[in-house]
């Protein structure tokens, strides 16, 4: 499996869910921060979308708005201006899924911006690495366009028809088209960035990438310097300096920091034994590993364990 496709399992993209937000001028609603992905399609009207710390973006009909790490936004409807009160929507996603909420309705005839919203559900402590590589957003206009990439234009229409009707497996349909919206917006991101040295040109590059897919397929296994070099058909010296060069640290150094957000993934979600999650993750003996974990999140892997359930 290639590094993106394991880095993905890894993050767990699930429970996939949408409303539809009916929003009658004039109009504000956000978003808190939540461990999520969301997307947004404009279906019809305009908005504004604007994080703290920087500019509106305005949005127009046809428009595709990805927020991957479910950073806090708020969205004004048609567009910018002092507004007193704003709607928080991320209770909506339970309440009123699959539904259409009427925000700030006056009257039928009132103008309107009329917003497919989805979000899902992902695993923010795995997703680490991608999350930190990518921007705050990614913006696709006019995704109804002849010119829109095939692939957003095939897996919209799947999309519709899944939100149009509930039919069996409709849950695990809609996780899988949520993924591959986020998977071709990163490639497509990717592409963009061409002699940028950054987390995500190592899993496209050509060598590179070996290493990684070996890194998140195998954790378990005693990787070294030397035969991760070997994954990529390089000499030692070589891999060593071109990873720290574009990844941003050492082979080991990754190597461990996903072995132990791996582990600190089994302790949240499991009742695996500490000696079962060290020997997973790569570790020869339970002493190493709670040594390496606890300098890593300054407590033993049992009182994380402890903290994330009463969480």
């Amino acid at each position: 499996m290639d590094a993106l496709s394991k880095i993905f399992d890894d993050i767990h993209l699930a429970k996939s869910e949408y409303i539809y937000l009916n929003a009658h001028h004039q109009c504000a609603f956000h978003y808190d921060n939540e461990p999520s992905m969301l997307a947004y399609v404009v279906l019809h009207g305009q908005a504004d979308l604007k994080f703290a710390e920087c500019d509106a973006i305005p949005l127009e009909q046809g428009d595709l708005f990805l927020v991957p790490a479910g950073k806090r936004h708020q969205i004004f409807c048609p567009r910018m201006s002092d507004f007193q009160t704003s709607i928080a929507i991320n209770a909506f996603f339970e309440s009123h899924a699959q539904q259409t909420v009427e925000l700030n309705q006056h009257d039928e005839q009132s103008e309107r911006t009329f917003i497919l919203a989805i979000r899902s559900k992902l695993d923010v402590h795995m997703a680490k690495p991608l999350l930190s590589a990518l921007p705050h957003y990614l913006h696709i206009q006019h995704i109804s366009d002849a010119t829109a990439p095939e692939w957003l234009q095939v897996g919209l229409q799947f999309l519709a028809l899944e939100t149009l009707s509930t039919r069996p497996g409709r849950d695990k349909i809609l996780d899988h088209l949520v993924s591959i919206l986020l998977i071709e917006c990163v490639r497509d991101y990717i592409l963009s960035l061409e002699h940028h040295h950054t987390w995500l040109s190592a899993i496209s590059h050509p060598e590179l990438s070996n290493a990684l897919a070996a890194i998140h397929g195998q954790p378990e296994q005693s990787w070294t310097v030397e035969s991760l070099a070997e994954q990529c058909h390089m000499s030692r010296s070589k891999f060593a300096q071109l990873f720290t060069q574009i990844v941003g640290e050492t082979p080991l150094a990754y190597l461990q920091q996903h072995r132990l957000r791996l582990a600190a993934q089994y302790l949240r979600n499991g009742g695996f034994s500490v000696q079962q999650i060290a020997h997973w993750v790569g570790y020869s003996s339970e002493t190493a590993f709670s040594q390496s974990f606890k300098k890593q999140f300054q407590m033993t892997p049992s009182q994380y364990r402890q903290q994330s359930h009463i969480i």
